[in-house]
């Protein structure tokens, strides 16, 4: 199961201003779905006294996950106008969120379209699209006295290793490809005080 997909690796922002109204746009690269929400919060405390946070955002390498909100705007001219910016540059693990302040003369359903669309697409046009391939993400918990095993396994099996934290108790992030993905806890079950935790594929 090798799956090559599309997202960013920098979140790109926007500002398209239109009779008046403004609509931020942002463009940012998510895995989970807590992820999706601690950033809205982040945009939407930003913004506070913005009345629409408008967004859409896919996940997954199968593109199956995915959701527009409109925030209140006229039903379909906000968070699908986004989406279909996300699709258009085939994305996902994605958020596009546009923030509008309204400026005083109504756009009419087909301008709000028009506006959602125009500042996404320049949020995302703002970012860094990549390719990445799909991968099983462990964090690998373990005591002092076990460290040496742990890295002497993960040096033995080819594992591309990150965010090591050795103070309080030690934990180390790998990523293999999905096919190996029981090779992980299956290479720890002989040590005492090792687990091996999947937090997901992406």
């Amino acid at each position: 199961m090798h799956y090559n997909y599309l997202t960013l690796s920098k979140t790109g922002k926007s500002l398209y201003k239109v009779k008046g109204s403004k609509h931020f746009g942002y463009a940012i690269h998510v895995k989970t779905a807590e992820d999706i929400q601690e950033r809205l919060n982040e945009i939407k405390e930003e913004h506070h006294s913005a009345r629409h946070v408008c967004y859409a955002w896919r996940l997954g390498a199968d593109k199956e996950q995915y959701r527009a909100n409109d925030d209140g705007e006229p039903s379909n001219s906000a968070g699908k106008p986004i989406l279909g910016q996300i699709e258009k540059y085939d994305l996902t693990n994605v958020l596009i969120a546009v923030v509008r302040y309204f400026g005083g003369t109504k756009l009419g359903v087909g301008g709000l379209i028009d506006a959602y669309r125009t500042a996404a697409d320049m949020a995302i046009e703002d970012a860094t699209i990549i390719e990445r391939q799909l991968m099983a993400h462990f964090t690998i918990h373990f005591g002092y006295d076990r460290m040496s095993d742990v890295m002497r396994i993960i040096r033995t099996n080819g594992w591309e290793s990150m965010n090591q934290d050795f103070r309080d108790t030690c934990t180390v992030d790998v990523v293999v490809l999905p096919e190996n993905q029981d090779q992980v806890p299956g290479s720890f079950e002989a040590f005492s005080g090792v687990e091996a935790k999947l937090v997901g594929i992406f």
